[in-house]
């Protein structure tokens, strides 16, 4: 009979525990704590004389040794303490073994005595940082080191003890719930954790309570559920609530740690509270001219709610004249404004009274009917002094164009609506009627006409018409008129525009040159008709004739083919229009009618007689080329003369009264200022220094140089002139210089001249001390220098 599934399973696992105890190792361990039994274990073989078998029994025990260890948390304080302790099979008085551990905490946490095999732990350990620590232990040769059995594998358990309070890590909590709840209505659920073994004891074994909120609130002490524990809590006497709650570990037992988190429960709101206006009756003044639209007054109902349950809405539900005011609701402030819907009039109704009701949005929960409240509105119309009323907001007159002046067009009427009843005065507005086109008359308002009006040129005339009080001129009305001008036949038609008609030579008879039409400016009521006939000497007229379209228009037609240019080249064929007005009126208007030349297809090409008399094959494209080339050659012919003139003319202008004789002109250009062989300004300013001059072999300007009166000369005979003159020959006659314009820079003033220095900036003398009668003794070329200061010295004067 074959084994079952679990016959096998014992075998294999049998088998796998032999082969475990086989290989385990020969240490075994005491644990420390009265957890675990204790295993003793035998000596070695040659020293005990088991045989074979007896070893086998002893390694079979030791497999079955309990490979744990537990310490206290409490055990771990400041002095070790011992775990437990190893021992081997070897360790029989012999001194030369040795206990080694590893794994976690060895030689920081768990320390072993190399001799003994206690364990002991060095530092306080805690269950909620690390629960266990897994090691291995080994017997070795204390002189070599080398391993004597395998090693040993044992965990340290860190048992719990009740040091960790609970805490709520989500508090502080918020939490909410409509007020007038029922008692047990659930309102939040607060969580606490226990850092300790929940496995272990009752260390993490929680019992919640409530220390403050009753008799409000209760507290499941298994769930945390915090419930309402009270009837009628509303929200309008207390809105918010502070609930403390209290967990405790052990079961709630004495000894049990705690802790406690707060818990903020606001009361939300329901619509339990009616509108309630603060007055029952409520009266207000109006005076009579407010605007339609505008607010006569304010009524509110408070509501003890907040929010949406707050909202109230207005109507009047009764009242004297029910379409004489509304009521709307402010949205932000819940007020009922009362508005003016039609006009007053105090002196047909002084007072209304009015019945307003304030309704809730929302309905009352329970009933569902809505809350609502009532109150009395009563207003008093006053009296205010009212503008004069038109009797229309708006006139219409009519005048025909030709109306004499004077003529009475039509009238306006107003009155004042007060009770006294001012007179009331009438007066055109001016800014309506610039041209001065209509009057008025002050007291009955009868509008007269005061220039003659054409309708042809304004059609209607606005104006506005303002009565006022005699009473009170700051009361004014105003009205619109409207003035239409009717049309009279006083416009004789005309030509639609300025026509120019065109006739072939090759034209057939009867064929149509032209169509005209007329227009009048007139508009009578049954329209235009217009009469076209030829001025009486033309009704016989040989050439051409008109014939009617029956649209207001005419044909004009030619009555024969032989038209020529050379013979006659334009006709004027005059046309008498008659509109059907009344009187009528009538126009006599000229059709000009030119002779052209035309293709065989009837377009016209040539209008011009001259283009008969021209030599044949020369057209007028190729006159106007012709001309444009001889008024080229002019041009041509006048700019070479032009420039030939501006060649002849001297290099150098003479005049003798030019006080800047000493600037040469040349027409080359300078050399910039790179160029410094012009002149020698060294040798300009050193007189002393002239060796002689070397000849220029370029032309010399023709200079001529007045003679000075007056001349001084300096030390060693040099004169200023004589200076000049040299310098002057020298540039011209110099061929190093080039042809360039330049300017002779020549600042020399002669030596021991008694001029000295024209210059005023190193003299300590003011203008008013220096005397310049000297300057006339100069000559000719300083005479209008003295002239010049002698008549600043003569304005001084005077």
């Amino acid at each position: 009979m074959p084994k079952r599934s679990e016959e096998m399973l014992v075998d294999l696992l049998m088998s796998l525990l032999l082969v475990w105890i086989t290989c385990i190792p020969s240490i075994s361990m005491t644990p420390i704590g009265g957890q675990s039994r204790t295993a003793q274990t035998g000596g070695s073989a040659a020293a005990s004389g088991l045989g074979e078998g007896q070893r086998l029994l002893n390694r079979a025990k030791r497999g079955w040794v309990w490979n744990q260890m537990f310490v206290l948390e409490e055990f771990s304080g400041r002095d070790p303490i011992l775990v437990g302790r190893l021992h081997t099979d070897l360790d029989v008085g012999n001194k030369n073994i040795k206990y080694v551990l590893a794994g976690e905490g060895a030689g920081t946490i768990f320390a072993i005595n190399e001799l003994t095999g206690d364990i002991h732990a060095m530092k306080r350990l805690d269950r909620e940082e690390k629960a266990e620590y897994t090691l291995t232990a080994q017997v070795i040769n204390a002189d070599t080191d080398e391993p004597l059995e395998p090693p040993s594998e044992f965990i340290i358990k860190v048992q719990d003890i009740n040091d960790n309070p609970p805490q709520f890590i989500e508090g502080p909590y918020r939490a909410s719930v409509p007020e007038m709840s029922a008692v047990g209505t659930p309102v939040t659920r607060v969580t606490a954790t226990d850092a300790d073994d929940p496995v272990y004891g009752n260390s993490a074994k929680l019992v919640y309570s409530i220390l403050d909120g009753q008799p409000y609130f209760s507290v499941d002490p298994n769930s945390a559920t915090i419930k309402i524990a009270l009837h009628g809590m509303d929200r309008e006497m207390r809105e918010e609530y502070q609930v403390v709650i209290q967990a405790k570990d052990m079961g709630g037992h004495m000894g049990g740690l705690s802790g406690t988190t707060t818990v903020t429960v606001t009361l939300t709101d329901i619509n339990d509270n009616p509108p309630k206006f603060n007055k029952s009756l409520y009266e207000f003044g109006i005076p009579e001219d407010l605007p339609i639209g505008k607010t006569g007054g304010k009524v509110k109902a408070d509501d003890r709610d907040i929010g949406e349950n707050a909202r109230s809405t207005y109507s009047i539900i009764e009242g004297d004249d029910l379409g004489a005011f509304e009521i709307v609701t402010d949205a932000q402030t819940q007020e009922g404004i009362l508005r003016l819907r039609k006009p007053l009039d105090y002196e047909s109704k002084k007072a209304f009274t009015l019945r307003v009701e304030a309704t809730n949005v929302r309905s009352e929960p329970s009933s569902g009917v809505p809350f609502k409240d009532t109150a009395t509105v009563k207003i008093v119309v006053e009296d205010a002094d009212e503008p004069p009323v038109f009797s229309k907001p708006m006139y219409l007159l009519e005048v025909k164009e030709n109306a004499p002046i004077n003529t009475v067009i039509g009238a306006v009427t107003a009155r004042d609506p007060d009770s006294y009843g001012s007179v009331v005065r009438y007066f055109i507005d001016r800014h309506t009627d610039l041209e001065r086109q209509f009057n008025i008359n002050v007291d009955d308002g009868k509008i007269t006409l005061a220039k003659p009006l054409d309708r042809e040129t304004d059609m209607w005339h606005n104006i506005t018409v303002t009565a006022t009080e005699v009473r009170n001129h700051s009361q004014i009305s105003r009205a619109i008129v409207a003035i239409r001008v009717m049309d009279i036949n006083d416009n004789a038609p005309e030509f639609a525009t300025e026509y120019e008609a065109f006739l072939c030579e090759n034209g057939k008879p009867g064929q149509v040159i032209q169509t005209v039409s007329a227009v009048d400016k007139d508009d009578p009521i049954q329209g235009h008709y217009f009469d076209y006939r030829l001025v009486p000497e033309m009704l016989n007229n040989p050439n051409f004739t008109i014939k009617n379209n029956q649209d207001n228009s005419i044909s004009v037609l030619a009555k024969h083919d032989t038209f020529r240019r050379q013979k006659q080249e334009m006709y004027f064929l005059p046309i008498i229009v008659t509109d059907n007005g009344n009187p009528p009126m009538s126009s006599t208007n000229t059709l000009t009618i030119r002779v052209c030349g035309c293709s065989r297809d009837g377009i016209v090409q040539s209008c011009n007689v001259e283009a008969y008399v021209l030599p044949i094959g020369l057209s007028m494209g190729a006159l106007i080329a012709i001309l444009a080339c001889i008024i080229l050659l002019l041009v041509i012919v006048v700019l070479f003369v032009t420039l030939r003139r501006h060649k002849n003319e001297p290099l150098i202008i003479k005049d003798d009264e030019d006080v800047r004789e000493n600037i040469i002109r040349y027409d080359d250009e300078g050399g910039g200022e790179e160029d410094t062989e012009a002149f020698d300004i060294a040798t300009l300013q050193n007189p002393d220094g002239i060796n002689g001059y070397l000849p220029r072999k370029d032309i010399k300007p023709d200079l001529q140089f007045m003679p000075r009166a007056g001349q001084h000369s300096g030390p060693n005979g040099v004169d200023v002139d004589e200076f000049i003159n040299v310098r002057l020959h020298e540039a011209d006659n110099d061929p190093t210089a080039p042809p360039y314009d330049s300017i002779q820079i020549y600042g020399y003033e002669g030596r021991g001249s008694i001029a000295g220095s024209l210059s005023s900036l190193e003299t300590a003398s003011s203008d008013s001390d220096q005397n310049y009668d000297y300057l006339r003794e100069w000559g000719p070329r300083f005479r209008r220098l003295g002239e010049l200061y002698s008549v600043g010295e003569s304005d001084r004067e005077t």
